[in-house]
């Protein structure tokens, strides 16, 4: 580097863009949480995650937010296909249909992961092979719980415009139940969208903010070989498709690596590989399935054309028919600059500048990106680990449990975006 050079200034990637106020000219908040709600939301989550109900399955979810939030005077709406709902939170609290207008959405997903829960607490799984171990509980205790101060505030004649509460099945399904949500016509009226997600590696506390792709596309894709099989001793009369499968799983991605730009993360994971019964026996069928990843999105878009060409290419040359299904899964959550801007306002207004901590892009899929293919939105990492646990309790494990706290700081953060929201 030359040293007359001045380096260039270090850019927070959770601050998109210089403030237009310093800090101290952010509006007072009103109070937002009360004790006695606090501890109704951490008992709504409990009796959430005693209950978990996988994707297009959650109606007891459903209807215990329906109730809850009717007996707040709202009126709530299940989606068409019967589970998921919205319900719209307008000033004063004035009945659809006289020219408010819904601005902000706050979404949640409400289903549950297929797998054991098997954490020693009160409200353990009470459902076998059954979960809430993504969180996705308290992201629908924290958007009912917004929902519950929004509605109070009204009353008051303290909230300035209309809010949508959007409670969304089936997340976890590939493409994902927001695809679903949105031909229900959940944004109907929406200019922006935010949502959170639990991050077991962000203290409580504190929230994860990044402008630009902050998770990552993923699709599903299954391979189906088929060949001329024979004996083991006699491999030169047959289709090895073991071979040809075996090789397919190690030279696709490298294939791949070659005609698609590093900087665009496609990585292909095989996650099944299933041929043959017997072992002197070449099999006439092989199957694999995986996922394909991607940070980008331009190479998402290409990412069925290169994948299906690549795996022809290498099935051809070792003799193998090959039958490619790729399934569409989700294209990377894209936090736009001013909606993430919100929430770094919000988060500072309700807990100070050092509670917003800059964060990566996982290679996680997220179907809250659909909803941004629509209207702009960002999500932020809502943290949800004790400060100065050193284990770490990953998404998608059956001892995933949260620190509970994070219930009340999601709260908070929706309730300040929503009161800050003043863009129109």
């Amino acid at each position: 580097m030359n040293e007359l050079l001045s380096p260039e200034p270090e850019v927070d990637p959770t601050r998109p863009a210089p403030r237009n106020a310093p800090p101290e000219a952010l509006p007072q908040l009103p109070g937002i949480l009360t004790e006695e709600l606090r501890a109704e939301l951490i008992a709504f989550r409990r009796d959430l995650h005693m209950h978990p109900e996988l994707g297009n399955q959650e109606f007891r979810t459903t209807a215990a937010l329906k109730a809850r939030l009717e007996q707040a005077g709202l009126r709530p709406r299940v989606l068409p296909l019967g589970t998921g709902l919205i319900c719209d939170v307008h000033p004063d609290l004035a009945p659809e249909g006289e020219g408010v207008r819904p601005l902000l959405a706050l979404r949640a997903d409400i289903d549950a992961l297929p797998i054991p829960d098997v954490k020693n607490v009160p409200y353990r799984s009470t459902v076998p092979e059954r979960a809430h171990a993504c969180g996705h509980d308290v992201h629908t205790t924290v958007v009912l719980g917004a929902g519950l101060v929004l509605a109070e505030l009204a009353r008051a004649g303290q909230l300035p415009h209309s809010v949508r509460l959007l409670f969304q099945p089936a997340e976890e399904l590939m493409p994902g139940g927001a695809t679903d949500a949105i031909e229900g016509r959940v944004l109907e009226g929406v200019g922006r969208v935010i949502a959170v997600h639990c991050d077991p590696r962000v203290d409580v506390g504190k929230i994860g903010l990044r402008t630009g792709p902050i998770t990552s596309a993923c699709d599903r894709l299954e391979v189906k070989l088929s060949g001329p099989g024979g004996h083991s001793a006699r491999p030169h009369l047959t289709t090895d498709l073991v071979n040809a499968a075996a090789k397919i799983v190690t030279e696709v991605p490298a294939l791949l690596s070659r005609r698609v730009d590093a900087r665009s993360g496609m990585s292909v994971t095989w996650g099944r590989v299933v041929s043959g019964h017997a072992c002197n026996v070449i099999p006439q069928e092989a199957e694999l399935s995986g996922t394909v990843r991607c940070l980008d999105l331009p190479a998402w878009r290409q990412a069925p054309d290169l994948v299906h060409a690549a795996i022809d290419e290498v099935a051809t040359l070792h003799g193998a028919k090959s039958e490619v299904t790729y399934v569409r899964g989700v294209p990377p959550v894209v936090n736009e600059a001013r909606v993430t801007e919100l929430l770094h306002e919000a988060m500072t207004a309700r807990a100070g500048a050092h509670a917003v901590e800059p964060t990566e892009q996982s290679l996680g899929g997220e179907d809250f990106s659909w909803y941004l293919e629509h209207v702009t939105g960002a999500m932020a990492r809502l943290g949800v680990r004790t400060p100065g646990e050193r284990r770490v309790r990953d998404l998608h494990q059956g001892d995933f449990d949260v620190d509970e706290r994070a219930i009340g700081i999601g709260v908070e953060l929706f309730t300040a975006a929503a009161l800050l929201d003043t863009r129109g």
